[in-house]
């Protein structure tokens, strides 16, 4: 994963699917939506297993060994990288290609593995960064991902999985550094090319040794599909923001695509709620993000036995069936707005239009706020004509950080069609934040 890149901008997309969960909180209800089904019904994922995507590793490690101590951009140790995961796909019947890019007067590469067959008109993606920082063989970050999303596309070709959907896995380049393979990918696309991706899903640190077991929210439909997995095996999930927008995912989701991916923590620090939920120590999720001792040593087997089988969980989901669900309309501001400390209301507004009538019963509201101290915050919904549905009151009592939820709103006697406001405002003193995003969501 990248080093923090902050890249806000204002964006209306059209393509999140019904079946949203939310949170439970005073004036808000919980979604209780069905998920759209496909014909016919997806077939079980198999399992995948964890020793062979832990012999992936193992490999990947000995090919830094053999080539410096990295696998890095512009380092022989990523060639040998792309050559490996390209052998093995290109003997499982994958058609492969290598994408060349150049930065900082340096090639790079990307691998692109399509499998034969599916529908062509719409594509599932599935991504993950194969380089690593110089300091180190960047076994967890980030070959993590990319051994679980190989051994989940050789699974596929092993067991004759024939989807419905056309099926493309890629490993990027220079992410380290940016983003910049995934988003030279990207904006290589002709646009016909780009608006056939209907989903892509990123893996990055996915065995971090202290894990949590973090999901992206920046698609409800496919945030669901991993979060009723998760519930399925016992897992409480929350949702990712450490590596919000410090992955490959940010390339695909500036562009208007669909995105989701799973994380299990990097940096930051596990609090002693997250300990209780998931055990571990108050300490970093992974003490050898970034650096030399990033080995094979650096891996939980649970958290990676977990995601990988997650990972196979939403390929087959997403690529059966022969209908695409019915799509929901999303308004979305990525503008960060500061909230002044004690101050007066602040708002983030999204125009909504196309949506003819009133507004659903079941308006998912999603909210991202950064705040030091939440319970200080008063967060509301202003309609167009100006009702004011209250999704958190002031709590002092709360003293944990940020907001981050989706809450379900009855809006029915509201309009759709017009400007909606996330009105939020800070009640007490010595804390800090600022409206990260705000999202509305019409089935």
């Amino acid at each position: 994963m990248t080093l923090p890149v902050r890249n806000r901008a204002l964006t209306v997309a059209g393509l999140a699917l019904a079946g949203l969960l939310a949170g439970a909180v005073p004036g808000a209800t919980a979604a209780t939506a069905e998920p759209a089904t496909a014909e016919p019904a997806a077939a079980a994922a198999p399992d995948i297993p964890v020793t062979a995507v832990k012999q992936h590793l193992t490999d990947l490690q000995s090919l830094a060994a053999a080539n410096g101590g990295n696998r890095a951009h512009g380092r022989a140790g990523f060639r040998a990288s792309i050559d490996f995961v390209k052998a093995e796909l290109d003997a499982a019947g994958y058609t492969t290609t290598v994408q060349q890019f150049t930065y900082s007067g340096t090639t790079g590469y990307n691998l692109v593995a399509d499998l034969p067959g599916g529908d062509p008109d719409q594509v599932i993606m599935v991504g993950s960064h194969l380089d690593s920082v110089t300091s180190g063989p960047g076994i967890n970050d980030n070959g993590s991902g990319s051994a679980a999303i190989l051994e989940t596309a050789l699974t596929v070709a092993r067991t004759g999985h024939q989807p419905s959907k056309h099926l493309r896995f890629a490993w990027w380049g220079a992410e380290e550094l940016g983003m910049v393979g995934s988003r030279y990918y990207v904006n290589n696309l002709p646009p016909s090319a780009r608006s056939k991706i209907k989903a892509y899903l990123n893996f990055d640190m996915i065995g971090s040794p202290n894990p949590g077991y973090f999901v992206y929210d920046d698609d409800p439909a496919l945030e669901k599909v991993f979060k009723d997995w998760f519930t399925g095996i016992g897992v409480p999930t929350e949702i990712e923001t450490e590596g919000d927008g410090r992955s490959d995912h940010a390339s695909f989701k500036s562009a208007g695509i669909p995105v989701g991916g799973l994380f299990t923590g990097a940096g930051r620090t596990k609090t002693s709620a997250q300990v209780q939920k998931w055990g571990g120590t108050a300490t970093a999720f992974d003490r050898c993000y970034h650096s030399s001792c990033d080995t094979t040593a650096n891996i939980s087997d649970t958290a990676l036995d977990r995601n990988s089988d997650a990972i196979a969980h939403a390929v087959w989901t997403l690529t059966s069936g022969t209908t695409t669900p019915p799509a929901g309309k999303v308004f979305q501001n990525t503008t960060d707005v500061p909230v002044p400390d004690n101050g007066a209301a602040v708002t983030s507004s999204v125009d909504v239009t196309g949506i003819t009538g009133a507004a659903p019963a079941d308006l998912a509201v999603g909210v991202d706020i950064v705040h030091t101290c939440r319970g200080d915050l008063v967060v509301d919904l202003v309609a167009p004509d100006g009702t004011v549905h209250n999704l958190k009151p002031y709590s002092p009592s709360d003293s944990a950080d940020d907001v981050h939820a989706t809450y379900t709103v009855d809006a029915s006697s509201q309009t759709a069609a017009g400007t909606w406001k996330l009105r939020v405002q800070d009640r007490a003193r010595y804390d800090t934040g600022y409206i990260d995003s705000f999202k509305l969501t019409f089935p």
